[in-house]
């Protein structure tokens, strides 16, 4: 069995979080419920964020300490970062040590509490914590996980991959820093390293209090230097210990933060995580839209050696400010209540400030404040919000606005709960909204800019790399650290898998072609297994009598020609649109000899639909299909949007529409995914679907909620519990092979899913017999990756065909993964799907699980060509958003072995 990689992220995280998973299972004393707080100096700490509270959560779980609930204060908004700055911290803090530091800056648009306090544990702690976290780390140097697969053909291709070196004789040094006597605030262990010495160590270093790295070797191994402490003037003999030359593999965070200030340098600004240029920005006026292009840059070790992994992005955003916003509301509110329509329509929005340039999430909306509200400054003096911009050089015009409210997280507020009042005039709003995403004429304007093939990406990617060569100041921050960029993106091999057979009823057989699609035959073929429609009931308003008649009437010539058998339904006509009547119209013609009803509404609208669907799904349970009148209005397209939903209806109804050739006899194929509950955004819906008959295409489904990883490891093994019963029913033996794809989970939970969620699964095997131990694979699909990959054509580049495969050289070092192209795309650049065999007892070898995989990509019953993952994990996400959306309630056992949720 491939051994299966450390947690990713760009330092490890999810090995960091299962290593304390692992140790919170020790006996430990009880705990308040209130968080934590631990006393490790007698000086304050500032609460840590990222790495640091990973850290120091290692510490506590050591000393196994007594905790103590913290007070909690009154967030209240206070004031000028200017005046008191806080101190980089996490990442933020590394690029002033690399040498490029950032200078503050005015808070325009919003006002913070002051930072607290900032000291440093003593260097004996900060080193015990630096050990254990260097403890629980992988080792980078072992050897990479090579799970190569052969079948396909082999193709020339390249990935928007950059490989990294260092420069002959350069390397990263380590070197541990003791001070005598010893310094217990690490800023102040800075002045004296680096304040009084600084033409030693130049500006590209790193230190933590202890541990410090150069891109160069000192002249001696032991180091002494003296400096004098500028406050208590006392000597301080400080030594400097070489301790070994760091790997690249050990020093990927750190060419991470290189690579951010090189974006930086190239006069790019950060939003959320990643880095856009205004400079080169698009103007879509007709929509009040902007478009500002950027980067999405990683570098992690791969199976090819260290490489930087840059992907073009782009960020939209509004020229409307929120005051633009809030102004038509109250315009169009005719004195109604604006407040609860502004709430609803601006709480959870992201909104942009220009100076400095920052996203905020907008938590709350301050009506009781507006400008000319006062607060209280660090140093006591108080202060209206006018006044405060106006010393900034920011006028504010409207005085009677309310202020918008952001919590900032607390990895980002280290050790405060203060809000940031934002004023919305210097606000903007980001992304688009629902109506521009229902607007056709939008989205086409949009993608313009933002949907970019092949060539046109790979430019970019050029165009980055160019950048970075033409910039002075760039090529001296590369040299400083010893690090080499080639001139091109990496080249590489792929396959192309061959095209899949699909087998329809009446044994007729589609070979399948490169494009993978077979929605002529479809439509035209009979179904694998058909279920004829002898009862059924369609409803509808007055002012859709006529669309729901010729809605009727082509089904009936339709549905024979893909071997179902069709009665005319019961048309049951309702006086109007509103939610109770249609309720009422079901209850009176729903019976139990009903196998289907059909609901047209005449306009979309997620409340009708979702009260519709509760009570198709769980009051009355009945296989459901709503069809917006629109969508079959027009005569000349009536007939394939008919076939697509007669298809949709056998399968609701228990049918299937094709297969392919699955290489077991007794397997159960799964598929997992999760949904946040639209009504309790603390609790996640888990779908579970699993594989009922040798063809896979009969389906059992189950949903269980959860609101932590304990819930669902419990939800885990006892859906897998059912699903081994139900399949034991329907076959009368039980699976000697189970395949699991799980979607849903990021690089940092891998080895939380590895360690916790497969050993839920495989201690459901022995509700059945203690002796029952099937061969079990769990594969992890990650969709949103930022891998592209392109094949060379006539002195361009195209996408991939679907079936291509890649399964080395950009594949992670120590993970047994690969990434496959299922899916045909016509327009802008094809993005793969990352699959990591995370558990494999099976005797499938990677060409198996790949060949698999593919076919599972061709089960998905909406879509008569192969989808982007398997179909298991995409009815599981179907299932799960039905309930998170609109049911909010575990659905009726008499549908389960059904499609119902498509």
């Amino acid at each position: 069995m491939a051994e299966g990689g450390a947690g990713r992220g760009r330092g490890g995280r999810g090995a960091i979080i299962a290593k304390l998973l692992e140790m919170e299972q020790r006996p430990r004393p009880p705990t308040s419920v209130s968080p934590p707080v631990q006393e490790v100096a007698q000086v304050p700490l500032p609460r840590p964020s990222g790495r640091g509270a990973i850290l120091q959560r290692i510490q506590q779980i050591q000393a196994e300490a007594v905790q103590q609930p913290p007070a909690t204060p009154t967030p209240q908004p206070l004031v000028d970062p200017v005046d008191q700055p806080s101190v980089p911290r996490g990442r933020g803090r590394l690029p002033v040590i690399l040498g490029s530091p950032t200078p503050l800056q005015s808070v325009i648009g919003q006002v913070e509490p002051p930072p607290p306090a900032v000291t440093a544990s003593a260097p004996s702690e900060v080193a015990s914590v630096t050990k254990q976290f260097r403890r629980i780390q992988i080792d980078p140097n072992r050897e990479p996980s090579i799970n190569r697969g052969t079948t396909g053909q082999e193709v020339s291709a390249t990935s928007n991959y950059i490989h990294l070196f260092l420069k002959e004789g350069r390397g990263i040094y380590e070197y541990e820093v003791r001070f005598n006597p010893p310094v217990d605030d690490r800023i102040y262990c800075e002045k004296l390293l680096f304040g009084q010495h600084r033409d030693l160590f130049g500006r590209n270093r790193t230190f933590d209090g202890v541990t410090m790295y150069l891109p160069r070797k000192l002249d001696e191994k032991d180091t002494k230097l003296t400096s004098v402490h500028p406050k208590t003037n006392e000597t301080h003999i400080i030594s400097l210990i070489f301790k070994r030359e760091r790997s690249m593999g050990e020093c990927t965070h750190m060419f991470n933060v290189l690579f951010s200030i090189i974006q930086r340098e190239l006069n790019m600004v950060k939003l959320d995580r990643e880095y856009f240029s205004k400079d080169r920005s698009y103007s879509i006026p007709q929509h009040k839209l902007e478009i500002w292009p950027g980067y999405i840059t990683a570098v992690d070790a791969f199976e090819g050696g260290i490489m930087l992994n840059c992907n073009s992005s782009n960020k939209v955003l509004r020229t409307q400010t929120v005051l633009d916003i809030i102004k038509d509301i109250v315009s169009h509110s005719g004195g109604g209540d604006w407040k609860t329509v502004l709430q609803r329509m601006l709480i959870g929005q992201s909104v942009m400030t220009m100076r400095p340039v920052n996203i905020y999430r907008i938590d709350d909306i301050d009506f009781s404040q507006n400008p000319k509200s006062t607060f209280q400054k660090a140093d006591g003096t108080v202060m209206d919000y006018v006044e405060y911009h106006r010393r900034k050089d920011i006028q504010i015009h409207d005085f009677q606005q309310p202020l918008l409210v952001h919590r900032p997280k607390p990895s980002k507020r280290p050790g405060g709960t203060g809000l940031l009042m934002l004023i919305p005039e210097l606000c903007y709003m980001t992304g688009l909204t629902d109506e521009m995403r229902n607007d056709h004429k939008v989205l086409k304007d949009v993608s313009n800019y933002t949907r970019v093939n092949p060539n046109q990406r790979q430019r970019l990617l050029q165009d980055f790399i160019d950048s970075i060569k033409n910039s002075p100041s760039c090529v001296k921050l590369l040299d400083e650290w010893g690090l080499a960029v080639p001139e091109k993106p990496i080249q590489l091999t792929a396959r192309t898998l061959p095209p899949e057979k699909i087998f329809f009823g009446r044994n007729f057989e589609d070979r399948g072609s490169s494009n993978a699609d077979w929605s002529r035959t479809a439509s035209t073929q009979h179904m694998l297994e058909v279920v004829n429609i002898r009862n059924w009931l369609v409803l509808f308003t007055r002012r859709d009598e006529k669309y729901s008649s010729d809605f009727v009437e082509m089904m009936i010539k339709v549905c024979p020609q893909m071997g179902v058998r069709i009665e005319y339904p019961a048309m049951q006509r309702i006086q109007d649109d509103r939610t109770e009547t249609y309720l009422r119209g079901l209850r009176e013609g729903l019976n139990p000899n009903v196998q289907l009803t059909v609901i047209i509404f005449p306009t979309s609208r997620d409340d009708r639909y979702s009260a519709i669907k509760k009570m198709c799904c769980v009051e009355r349970p009945v296989p459901s299909q709503v069809i917006n009148s629109r969508t079959i209005s027009k005569s000349d397209k009536l007939r394939s949007v008919v076939q697509k939903i007669a298809l949709q209806i056998n399968c609701k109804l228990g049918g299937a529409l094709w297969a392919v050739k699955i290489p077991f006899a007794k397997a159960m194929i799964c598929g997992i995914d999760t949904y946040h509950d639209s009504k309790n955004r603390a609790q996640s819906v888990a779908g579970f679907v699993a594989s009922m008959n040798p063809n896979v295409t009969r389906w059992h489904s189950q949903v269980f909620m959860q609101s932590s990883d304990r819930e669902m490891v419990d939800g885990l093994r006892t859906a897998m519990a059912t699903a081994l019963q139900k399949y034991s029913e329907v076959n009368n033996v039980h699976p000697d092979i189970i395949i699991c794809y799980r979607d849903g989970v990021g690089d940092g939970q891998l080895n939380v899913c590895k360690e916790h969620e497969v050993q839920a699964l495989e201690k459901a095997f022995a509700t059945v017999s203690p002796d029952y131990k099937p061969m079990l694979a769990v594969i992890v699909c990650q969709k949103r990756i930022n891998t592209r990959i392109f094949l060379p054509r006539n002195g361009g580049f195209e996408n991939p065909p679907p079936g291509s495969i890649v399964d080395h050289t950009i594949t992670r070092r120590y993970l047994y993964d690969f990434f496959l192209v299922s899916q045909m795309v016509r327009q802008g650049t094809v993005t793969p799907t990352h699959y990591v065999v995370l558990h494999n007892t099976t005797t499938m070898d990677p060409d198996k699980i790949q060949r698999l995989t593919y076919k599972m990509c061709h089960l998905y019953y909406n879509w008569p060509g192969t989808i982007r993952v398997p179909a298991p994990c995409q009815y599981a996400h179907k299932l799960a958003y039905l309930v998170g959306s609109s049911i909010h309630k575990d659905p009726a056992q008499i549908l389960c072995d059904r499609l119902f949720f498509l």
